[in-house]
């Protein structure tokens, strides 16, 4: 249920990236008004994302994700009227929607981090994050047919209602604790982590939480994957449009193929990422081969763009860059559990924080790039130098070591009052 929330949130999120090239066209923006417009959901999914992430921690993933479901539904409905009112009522609509999404990720880390045991991190952890690019691929193939069949609105109500749709069966049908789900063998428990006694709430180490190498690698390498992954998804409509000089209708299609190459190699990915450390190769060493594999062959792939002459040639480098980088799902993605089992939620509240500034920055700047220079190329080529940098920064720093307050109880169930030590 969690992987079709991540589906139902990514059809919601893109569906824009389609329908703003119809809505520009309508109501008369620029490159760089639209840029706006694309980024202000990520003004709202920063601004929340660490009190996401502290909700997941305090009232549990479930009640979390369930209501963010809920609130950027409503937000989504309401998108179409929000746009014939004014241009800032429509900021303010995408910045509520981002409001809503950002709990997300941080609930889902949640209850991962109850329900996952250790050795099956990267499988869960791609499969929850192949909701992506799924959702990337429905969103933008179905956007582009409701738009060109029914108008840009029916976009937002169609997908507004599927997820209202999702919230009334997770309400109704996930339990909140695997060790009080009677669906849940006994055996299976035992795999898991001890859950903590009734009134009790393991301590945050904010210290160690915050200034070790570790998780700083992980910050970096969710900055630099993020970075790549918003760009692409706000642009590529536009990019096949613009350049390629393809119909509404051809640029929703043609942007959806390299989500769905992404779809496959997060799954095949992550069998490879736990075969190899069920075979002897290191969390760490594994981590690092994917992340920094999937950024920077990611990044030849876009430098290489800026030579294409046809749209069929930047369909397959659009799909390779995009497609490799379904690897970093088994890089930082599980890292992150890997370096805080205990406080999942709260290291990815913190971590996606940072990593929604190319959500807002990025996505802006790559419209004010297209103004400038009246090319993709240099949006491009900034894209493939944040993807270098965060992969040799991740190489230099990432360990697939939790944090001492963390290995001592996970290890050993030891649970202390009151959240200090």
């Amino acid at each position: 249920m969690a992987f079709l929330g991540v589906v139902v949130g990514y059809t919601d999120r893109v569906n824009i990236s389609v329908a703003a090239v119809a809505m520009k066209e309508q109501l008369g923006w620029s490159q760089t008004e639209k840029g706006l417009v694309l980024s202000a959901f990520f003004v709202g999914y920063l601004l929340f994302m660490f009190a996401s992430g502290w909700l997941a921690s305090r009232f549990g993933g479930k009640r979390v994700l369930g209501l963010s479901v809920l609130a950027w539904s409503l937000f989504t409905l309401a998108t179409p009227l929000a746009a014939s009112l004014s241009f800032g009522a429509l900021l303010v609509a995408r910045v509520g929607m981002g409001i809503g999404e950002a709990g997300l990720f941080p609930a889902s880390y949640e209850m991962f981090g109850r329900w996952v045991p250790a050795t099956e991190r990267s499988r869960a952890i791609a499969r929850l994050l192949s909701g992506i690019p799924l959702g990337t691929v429905l969103g933008t193939m179905v956007t582009g047919w409701l738009v060109g069949h029914f108008g840009w609105p029916m976009a937002f109500y169609s997908f507004g209602a599927v997820g209202l749709v999702w919230v009334a069966v997770w309400l109704t049908q996930v339990h909140n604790d695997p060790h009080s789900d009677p669906r849940v063998a006994k055996e299976e428990r035992g795999l898991l982590p001890p859950p903590l006694p009734r009134g009790t709430r393991a301590p945050v180490p904010w210290r160690r939480l915050l200034v070790r190498p570790q998780v700083l690698a992980v910050i970096v390498g969710h900055f630099a994957a993020t970075w790549n992954l918003y760009v692409l998804l706000s642009w590529l409509p536009s990019y096949f449009r613009d350049v390629q000089h393809l119909s509404i209708v051809n640029a929703g299609l043609f942007s959806a193929a390299p989500w769905l190459s992404m779809f496959v190699v997060i799954h095949f990915s992550a069998s490879v990422a736990d075969r190899m450390i069920a075979r002897g190769v290191s969390a760490t060493r594994t981590r690092k081969i994917m992340q920094c594999t999937g950024l920077l062959v990611s990044a030849v792939f876009l430098l290489a763009l800026k030579n294409v002459q046809s749209a069929g040639a930047a369909l397959v480098l659009i799909c390779a860059a995009t497609g490799i980088q379904g690897l970093v799902s088994c890089g930082y993605a599980p890292g992150i559990m890997d370096v805080a089992p205990r406080h999942a939620s709260l290291l990815n509240g913190v971590s996606n924080t940072i990593a929604t500034i190319p959500g807002v920055i990025g996505v802006a700047v790559t419209g004010w790039l297209v103004d400038v220079t009246g090319t993709y190329t240099a949006a491009f080529v900034l894209t493939a130098t944040v993807s270098g940098v965060g992969a040799l920064l991740f190489a230099l720093l990432f360990r697939a070591e939790p944090l001492a307050d963390e290995g001592v109880r996970v290890a050993s169930g030891e649970v202390l009052q009151g959240g200090s030590r």
